[in-house]
């Protein structure tokens, strides 16, 4: 269980670094992150570093598949860890 935790806190912190050097780099026309590494760390369990780091750098919020997508990966998520933990009771 703690590994699951650990892991999850290391991925949402890359995926909230990541928001903010794309950002930096965005302002400064050079080379960006792909999108695709910012939804693959979300769906792998950054996605609580992910949404934090989008709104926190006001970054990738006009794209839809971001507004929305990466919010639903968190619920899902979510949904997914309480089921898994109700369902142990």
């Amino acid at each position: 269980m703690k590994y699951l935790v650990f892991w999850c806190l290391a991925l949402s912190l890359a995926d909230f670094i990541l928001m903010g050097v794309d950002k930096r780099r965005a302002r400064r026309g050079v080379w960006r992150v792909p999108e695709k590494c910012f939804f693959v760390l979300a769906i792998l369990g950054g996605a609580p570093g992910a949404v934090l780091g989008m709104w926190t750098f006001r970054h990738k919020t006009r794209h839809w598949y971001f507004r929305y997508g990466l919010p639903a990966i968190l619920v899902l998520q979510a949904a997914a860890v309480w089921l898994i933990f109700r369902g142990g009771k």
